[in-house]
């Protein structure tokens, strides 16, 4: 599908918000704590999201898939979420979200053995570079010790890895329901199971009102809004074109650590990018060529069959 200017002015918008979601965390978390930042933001967002699930009609879809729903949420928001934000209170925003685009190494890998599908010489190629990548950017870094950032980027890594448990997750259970009761019911999920931790581990000190900011934009625009805009965009211009924010992420993620934490942007770093970035690009061409090179049954019908068809469609 072809990407207007509207589309292209909204892909950058939503690559904006969820840049911005590693600045928001890098600065809230030492106030609030992992626990209770998170359940503040997935609250937040099942406030927003909510209602819209009901005014677009959508609430028995939901009610018919709540369960699958609210624990892919678990995989894709609650436990990735946590893990962010655990390692955000020692990694950078930037450093976190290019860390974060190794996610298609894992989510390839859960598919293989879980779903079956298939990695092909390409696909294992772009899997090995994202590999790669991911090794330029923690080499030297997996210090256990008191100051040390290895359980930090082991946490990250983790993180990642429940997003590739959530992929598989969501196409084994959720085939066919709509994105938007997905993104609902996972924030919904996510909420149930972090309000008791959020509650347990609420800091003693009152965060303050520069990291309660903080958290409601987290929570409103750059999780719940955010899904909204993502999901508009799936349905104008293709899940294969949305996706591609997955490249301008980092990029805002870095700007807005550069301008507004004093984060530094290290040579490692755009090298650790651009190979992850690599292997994406890799088995996004090896998804394209499969598609293209997957045979179609024709066969010859009678034309009443193709009218109802046809009808089908258009409703």
């Amino acid at each position: 599908m072809e990407m207007k200017q509207k589309d292209v002015a909204e892909l950058l918008l939503l690559a904006a918000l969820w840049g911005a979601s590693f600045l928001f965390i890098r600065y809230a978390v030492p106030d609030f704590g992992p626990f209770a930042l998170i359940m503040v933001r997935v609250v937040f967002a099942s406030v927003l999201l909510l209602p819209i699930l009901m005014l677009r009609k959508q609430l028995h879809e939901f009610r018919a898939n709540w369960f699958h729903s609210c624990c892919v949420g678990l995989f894709s928001s609650a436990i990735p979420f946590v893990l962010f934000a655990f390692a955000m209170m020692n990694v950078s925003s930037g450093f976190a979200a290019i860390l974060n685009t190794s996610t298609p190494i894992w989510g390839a890998i859960i598919a293989y053995f879980w779903l079956g599908d298939k990695l092909t010489y390409t696909r294992m190629t772009g899997l090995f570079i994202g590999v790669v990548g991911v090794m330029v950017l923690v080499w030297g870094k997996l210090d256990f010790g008191s100051s040390g950032l290895g359980w930090s980027l082991l946490a990250v890594i983790g993180a990642t890895v429940f997003y590739g448990i959530s992929a598989s997750y969501a196409k084994r259970f959720l085939k066919g329901v709509p994105p938007l009761v997905t993104a609902a019911g996972s924030q919904i999920g996510s909420s149930v199971a972090l309000l008791p931790l959020g509650l347990l581990f609420w800091p003693e000190v009152n965060p303050s009102q520069a990291s309660w900011i903080a958290a409601i934009i987290l929570g409103f625009v750059s999780t719940g809004f955010a899904y909204i805009l993502y999901f508009r965009l799936i349905e104008r211009v293709g899940p294969t074109n949305a996706i591609t924010v997955t490249y301008l992420i980092p990029l805002f993620a870095a700007v807005w650590g550069y301008f507004l934490l004093d984060e530094s942007v290290t040579l490692r770093m755009i090298l650790g990018a651009g190979t992850i970035f690599l292997e994406q690009r890799l088995l996004r061409d090896w998804s394209s060529s499969v598609n293209a090179r997957r045979p179609r049954r024709v066969r010859k019908v009678d034309s009443r069959v193709l009218n109802v068809a046809s009808e089908k469609v258009r409703r």
